[in-house]
């Protein structure tokens, strides 16, 4: 059996989230959207996918490869614009084969088995989608994500202070740092790298990759995404002046393939990462 995803281009209504990556490649609760479809698919006892990418697409094949982590025969084409599913069904019908082919046509907008929370109409609707998927984000092919208590999820490579609160639902990523007196949740997520400050207070938000948040921060009902600050109920965008506050703690870097060699570093260079960051402030306060 073969199916064939579309992948979407940006969507103006979630215009930041694309910045840095295609929509498909965005990290939701720690891995791209395409990443868990594949996952299910391949459960599904499908063998091969072709995808349709317009924006990007040498970063989406950087993501995909051909297939073999999940056991399946992945071919990524470029698409000069998103196509509908008719216009792809017309296109694409003698590769899907026999069989009833428009079934097998998947526009991802939305996680697996819940087309009724759409990811991408805008920062709201993104939000609801992220809490809805996170119990099920621990998918066969992922390792290293606890639940350290009923609806609280952590990596193993996550640091919590012992006087951090985690109020469920919530979750950390990767090299997450949460600080002593910080509180995370309820219905808060946090993606890999993302720094908590001691202090912080997180609830009813999301914080993007690689993002610090300043002991006198306080996010509610917000998407912070570097020096980015997005109300979730008005949609409205701001940069925040200052970097005690909110900052980026890094330029986003193109995919990878991880490999167990570069996976050990990764786990060995953890708490090194963590005194990095930790100096870094210190000496930005002591400058000012």
């Amino acid at each position: 059996m073969k199916l064939l995803l579309i992948c979407p281009s940006n969507r103006a209504s979630v215009s930041l989230l694309a910045e840095s990556a295609p929509l498909v490649a965005v990290p939701l609760l720690g891995q791209g959207l395409l990443e868990y479809w594949l996952a299910h698919i391949a459960g599904s006892g499908v063998k091969e996918a072709i995808v349709l990418a317009d924006d990007r697409p040498a970063y989406i094949r950087a993501v995909a490869g051909n297939g073999a982590r999940w056991g399946l025969n992945v071919t990524v084409i470029e698409e000069s614009r998103e196509l509908t599913p008719a216009q792809a069904l017309l296109k694409y019908e003698k590769e899907l084969g026999v069989g009833s082919a428009q079934n097998r046509i998947i526009v991802l907008d939305h996680f697996p088995n819940i087309p009724d929370k759409p990811l991408f109409t805008d920062y709201a609707a993104h939000f609801q989608s992220l809490l809805t998927w996170m119990s099920h984000a621990r998918t066969p092919d992922r390792v290293g994500v606890k639940e350290l208590m009923p609806g609280v999820y952590t990596d193993l490579r996550a640091h919590v202070s012992g006087d951090a609160k985690l109020r469920a639902p919530c979750w950390l990523g990767k090299n997450v740092y949460v600080g002593a007196g910080a509180t995370v949740g309820p219905m808060s997520i946090v993606e890999d790298g993302s720094f908590i400050e001691s202090g912080a207070l997180v609830s009813h938000s999301i914080v993007g990759p690689n993002t610090f948040v300043g002991k006198l921060a306080e996010l509610s009902e917000s998407f912070a995404l570097g020096d980015t600050l997005v109300n979730l109920k008005m949609g409205s965008v701001t940069k925040v002046p200052d970097n005690f506050l909110l900052s980026a703690l890094r330029q986003p870097r193109s995919p990878q393939a991880a490999g167990f060699l570069e996976r050990l570093a990764e786990l060995c260079s953890r708490n090194l990462t963590e005194v990095q960051l930790l100096w870094k402030h210190f000496l930005m306060k002591k400058e000012s």
